[in-house]
């Protein structure tokens, strides 16, 4: 589900009323130390589908448009600039781009019949804070951005491979929409900022990956896609692997081509795994116990493999919903407690320099609160919670902020406390089972 985010920034031509856009999708970053052959920025990024990206700085050029004389087609998208040429070996810093790319996904949609003309950049760019190539400046950040030249005022709504941005146009004409996010800017030299951005996992072409020999080396380098040339791809952690605009007077137009920039590292990592959930439920049937185990869990999507271990140490295929790497896997052992379940992803099939990943994680309860409520009137708190384990009817534990505010009781499936709170109420509540499961929720203050 598209997280939404709310923005306010206006300008005397847009108002963004709304945002959805995707959650982290990077999982790691080159840790250091920070070399000269790279400007002194991270080697590379990792994504949640396992992809590693050096910093992209190779001479390779495209076989498929090699471009013309004096104007190669580089693999990395490398432009002449003050103080580069890209004629020359890259140095830093007497020769190094002010701007570079660990990865970019660009699209372009051009109607003349609507007046519609929009861009679209989604990156991961090294850059430097003064925007001069200077030791000790480099910084590095996740960017989306998208302009757009409108015919008329109104709602539009642009969906893309990382979110969907809805805004709300006052007056119509050049770059009507024109909204930049860059996440990940801070501290220079600290590069951990870009991973909680919205690019993520990385759009790789359809038709990939591409190899090309770096002329500088003479090595044979692999790359995610082609930024000379427009194609489909994939990646998009929500499946939608697009540009698509709609407006006012059934404007919808929509393209699935894209130019990346990407090269494959080398270095060899382990195969991302993040635990989502590991819960059980169980409750007295007619012929005894019927338990389950549920297990959520992030990783890349086919053609990799997850498979978990449950608490009688059974081993279960997980299986993946739609390419976007979310995998579910179930047991319908009843668990004796407490309970380890064990996890394993391999992507070797998509990465051969990938290693397998094992991660192991507790089998807890499902906690839900249904209620919780503060009087002021009586400064009496009210919560009603369930665990869905209602068999041995775990003990439920309330806190807030740390403090222990009293244990919930009743004989049926569905707990309570009310007890007195003063002088204030408490903004939020956890409930904590004995069993591990817990729940946050809001106090809802009534008069």
């Amino acid at each position: 589900m598209l997280n939404i985010k709310v923005n306010t920034a206006t300008s005397l031509l847009l108002m963004m009323v709304a945002s959805q856009s995707a959650q982290a999708a990077l999982n790691d970053v080159d840790p250091g130390p920070y070399l000269q052959v790279n400007g002194g920025f991270a080697a590379w990024y990792q994504d949640t589908h396992g992809r590693v990206l050096d910093l992209c700085l190779s001479k390779a050029i495209s076989s498929r448009a090699p471009g013309a004389a004096g104007a190669p087609s580089y693999m990395c998208g490398l432009l002449p600039e003050p103080g580069f040429d890209t004629t020359q070996a890259v140095n830093f810093p007497t020769n190094f781009p002010g701007e570079a790319f660990w990865f970019t996904g660009d699209a372009s949609i051009v109607d003349a019949a609507s007046g519609i003309d929009l861009t679209y950049i989604s990156a991961l760019e090294a850059a430097f804070a003064a925007e001069e190539v200077v030791e000790g400046d480099q910084v590095s950040f996740a960017r989306i951005r998208i302009r757009v030249d409108v015919p008329t005022a109104g709602t539009y709504i642009v969906t893309h491979p990382y979110g969907v941005e809805v805004f709300e146009v006052d007056v119509a004409g050049g770059r009507a929409i024109n909204m930049t996010r860059d996440i990940g800017i801070g501290t220079p030299k600290t590069y951990n900022g870009a991973l909680t951005g919205d690019v993520g996992p990385f759009l790789r072409s359809v038709n990939g990956p591409y190899s090309e020999t770096n002329p500088d080396t003479g090595l044979v380098e692999s790359f995610i896609g082609d930024p000379n040339l427009l194609e489909e791809v994939t990646g998009s952690p929500f499946n939608t692997n697009f540009i698509r605009i709609q407006g006012p007077g059934g404007i919808d137009l929509s393209t699935k081509l894209f130019a990346v920039t990407g090269k494959l590292s080398t270095v060899a990592l382990a195969t991302p795994a993040l635990v989502e959930r590991a819960t059980y439920s169980r409750k007295n049937g007619d012929n005894g116990v019927v338990a389950q185990q549920d297990v959520f869990l992030q990783a890349p999507p086919p053609p990799a493999s997850a498979s978990f271990t449950d608490s009688s140490n059974l081993s279960l295929e997980m299986t993946e919903a739609n390419t976007t790497g979310n995998w579910y896997g179930q047991s319908s052992t009843n668990p004796t407690l407490p309970a380890t379940l064990s996890l394993t992803v391999d992507n070797q099939l998509a990465i051969p320099n990938s290693t397998a990943t094992t991660v192991t994680t507790p089998l807890v309860d499902l906690v839900q609160i249904h209620s919780a409520e503060y009087s002021l009137a009586n400064s009496m708190i009210t919560i009603t919670a369930s665990s869905t384990d209602e068999t041995t009817s775990p003990t439920l534990t309330v806190t807030s902020n740390g403090d222990t505010i009293g244990t919930l009781t009743g004989s049926g499936s569905i707990k309570s406390l009310s007890t007195n709170i003063t002088p204030i109420p408490p903004a939020q509540i956890r409930v904590e089972s004995e069993h591990g499961g817990s729940d946050l929720e809001e106090v809802i203050i009534q008069p």
